[in-house]
């Protein structure tokens, strides 16, 4: 359906929110500060190690929780706020994401 791997995708989007949360909140131009990019590092390893790979819904949707709890609440913080705008600066990832949002619920392994 997508030229692109759908991991790839992912981590692009990811990285693409972050920049876009890190410039409007931080001040920063075209690298994260230190904090963001510690996250943002975090959040691609999360993903390299999903057990879902290429099956995998949206994190919100997945049943395994692999984000510590500290983690998830600065993630959901930088999603609530790059989301809406995401659509203006990025739109085809902020679509193919909100269609990947549709794939049924992984079965848990």
């Amino acid at each position: 359906m997508f030229t692109k791997n759908r991991l790839e995708r992912e981590s692009q989007t990811l990285q693409a929110m972050f920049l876009l949360y890190c410039q409007r909140h931080h001040g920063c131009q075209s690298k994260l500060c230190k904090q963001c990019q510690e996250l943002q590092d975090y959040s691609l390893n999360r993903l390299k190690h999903c057990p879902f790979q290429q099956g995998k819904t949206t994190c919100a949707k997945c049943p395994i929780h692999c984000y510590k709890s500290e983690m998830r609440s600065r993630i959901k913080q930088i999603m609530r706020f790059s989301g809406p705008r995401m659509l203006l600066t990025h739109p085809i990832l902020t679509i193919q994401h909100y269609l990947d949002s549709l794939r049924k619920e992984p079965q848990e392994l």
